[in-house]
Parts: structure tokens; sequence; C-alpha cells
């Protein structure tokens, strides 16, 4: 789809949390566009189970970076790694990474991750894409259009639209941060905003399994491993 655009470009998301289906396509397109590392996510849907059979009901939460105006990742990294353009995204530039995290520690979303072993990574709203005149990969992919991106300055981009006739409906995550995020929600359960790490990045390893049930974000438990001694027996040798 061709992104209708000004000359300066101010770019925001709206999420209809109403319209998702769990079923994790903007996740993988993540992914796969953007080499996203082992173990991290850019893009993660939250779940949650509540109620009382047979009264049951499940609800999604699609999280990313939020391109706050007032970055948290960017306002702690001491080396000037993360920066903000005049289209509003917020990006790392790799060569300036110094590994430590601090960005990690600082963000209230889960959105950027970074360790002693790789720069920090988080969403950019897929820029190549855009430099391109493409939709993100999470927002061309998803088949429930709960994503609509566009030019918060252009009248007739997808999200102005969107805005115009629900805009009243929306809210941001977690208005307490005060980050100002470039992300809009409309519909989703205010509690599962306590499912989102601060601090730390998305787990990588519960995928909700665990903690469908739990409003609040947790690794899970390290398993004890035991080794067991095995000896090679090489045939016509003696023992």
């Amino acid at each position: 789809m061709s992104l209708p655009r000004t000359a300066a470009p101010r770019w925001k998301l709206a999420v209809d949390v109403e319209r998702c289906i769990g079923c994790h396509a903007c996740s993988v397109a993540c992914k796969v566009e953007n080499h996203v590392p082992l173990a991290r996510f850019r893009t993660k849907v939250y779940y949650w189970e509540h109620g009382k059979f047979p009264a049951v009901k499940r609800n999604f939460l699609p999280t990313l970076c939020m391109q706050c105006e007032d970055a948290p990742c960017l306002k702690s990294c001491d080396n000037k790694a993360i920066e903000r353009g005049a289209d509003g995204i917020v990006r790392v530039i790799p060569d300036k990474c110094d590994h430590l995290g601090s960005c990690e520690t600082a963000c209230p979303y889960a959105a950027i991750g970074c360790d002693e072993n790789d720069v920090a990574d988080k969403c950019d709203f897929c820029s190549h894409r855009l430099d391109a005149n493409m939709e993100p990969a999470c927002v061309e992919t998803c088949p429930a259009e709960v994503f609509h991106f566009g030019d918060a300055n252009h009248p007739q981009s997808p999200y102005s639209l969107y805005m115009a006739k629900h805009g009243s409906k929306t809210a941001v995550l977690k208005p307490e941060e005060n980050t100002k995020p470039s992300v809009a929600y409309k519909g989703h359960e205010k509690a599962m905003e306590s499912k989102i790490p601060k601090g730390k990045v998305h787990d990588p390893y519960s995928y909700e399994i665990e903690t469908w049930t739990q409003l609040e974000s947790q690794f899970p438990k390290k398993k004890r491993i035991i080794w067991a001694k095995v000896e090679q027996k090489v045939p016509g040798a003696k023992l």
C-alpha cells in the first residue's frame, strides 16, 4: 500500500485491539523483515484469560516501540546512540552503541533490548520500508486490520482517518510514565498493561503458556539440568 504523506511526515500508529485475534502474524513479520536476534522480540502479543467457565474471555495486547516523544531510552544513553528524527521515529545508531543496556533498563514498554554481545535493538516502524513508500511489515501482514499507520500530518493517511473517527476512544499504554507515546490503543484491557515488563526486554520464553491467567510479567523458573555420564564403547575393544 502506498502511503499518503506530507513533505514533513510525522509517523504514528493506532492499534484497534478489539480486532486482534492473537495470531502473532505481526511478531513473525517483524522478526523476518528486520532480522531480529534470537531470543528477542520487537513486537509481542500478550494474552490474558479471565473469568469462570462458561463465562471465560481471552484478551490480546499487541505491543511494540511506542516511539515516545519523551523517550526514556534516548535520555538514558550517555553515548548518544539513540536519536529521534523529525518524523517522530526513535532510532538506534549501531556504531555508537556501548552495549551497557541503560536503554533497556529505562524503557517502560520492554521495547528495546541490549546486552554485552549485541547492539540495542528496537522497532523503528520499518524505516527502510518507509523509505520505499511501504507500510511497516506488521501493518501490511496483519489479517485483521488491527494496525492503522500513517503520517499524522496528512488528513487522508490511514492513521489520520482512523483517529478522526475513533480518536476519542483511544488511549496510550502506561500514561503514568509520561513518555508521550506515538502509538494509541483502542479497546485494550487496562489491567493488561502490567504484563508488559518495565526495565527489561520482552520475555522470550513464556509466550504466555505459563502466564495466561496472571497479570504480571515474569520469567519462568530455571529448570535444573542433571547430566548423565555416558561411556562410549568401541566394537572389538577390550573392556
